[in-house]
């Protein structure tokens, strides 16, 4: 009995092992730069949340693709919102966060050009996902079709602020990486 490994389960093994690896790293990231900085909004509603989360979520998504941007939007914020005691907003960020990170990979990826219009763009998109996704959230939460333009201008800000962050420094960081 052989119980070598070839040379291709191997390559295979540590594929999938670096996989895991970054997302977990990522997911660990988006978390943490939820739950540590932020800034709650005085605004009617859940008023909005300012954090940094997205910032680790656009990386994600830039340099390692949608799949990576998915799991670390979906699974970061959606732990931040169990830990946190917003438990009841955790399914609408699993699917609204996820699908940012993925569109921001998708588009990441397949679009050719110039890349700091590229990533403007997918934020761009993940700045609409976020507004609208949340703002059904909400009117599903609270019944009210009035009250989640509250949270609007704090969806915008957060979004806006990583994105001045992310989109300068993405490439460098793609090729580092």
């Amino acid at each position: 009995m052989n119980s070598a490994i070839s040379p291709t389960g191997t390559s295979k093994t540590r594929s999938k092992t670096r996989t895991i690896v970054i997302n977990a790293l990522f997911i660990a990231l988006t978390l943490v730069a939820t739950m540590f900085i932020n800034i709650k909004l005085p605004i009617m509603g859940s008023g909005g949340l300012i954090h940094l989360g997205n910032v680790p979520l656009f990386i994600a998504a830039i340099v390692y693709g949608r799949k990576t941007g998915a799991v670390a939007g979906a699974f970061g914020m959606g732990f931040f919102d169990l830990i946190s005691g917003w438990a009841v907003w955790a399914p609408f960020t699993f699917i609204i966060v996820g699908a940012m990170g993925f569109v921001v990979g998708l588009i990441s990826e397949k679009s050719p050009g110039n890349r700091v219009l590229v990533y403007s763009l997918a934020v761009a998109a993940a700045l609409i996902i976020k507004v609208v996704g949340y703002y059904f959230a909400e009117v599903i939460i609270y019944g009210n079709w009035v009250l989640p333009f509250g949270s609007i201008p704090g969806n915008i800000m957060q979004v806006v602020i990583a994105g001045i962050i992310v989109v300068p420094i993405a490439e460098r960081l793609k090729k580092l990486l």
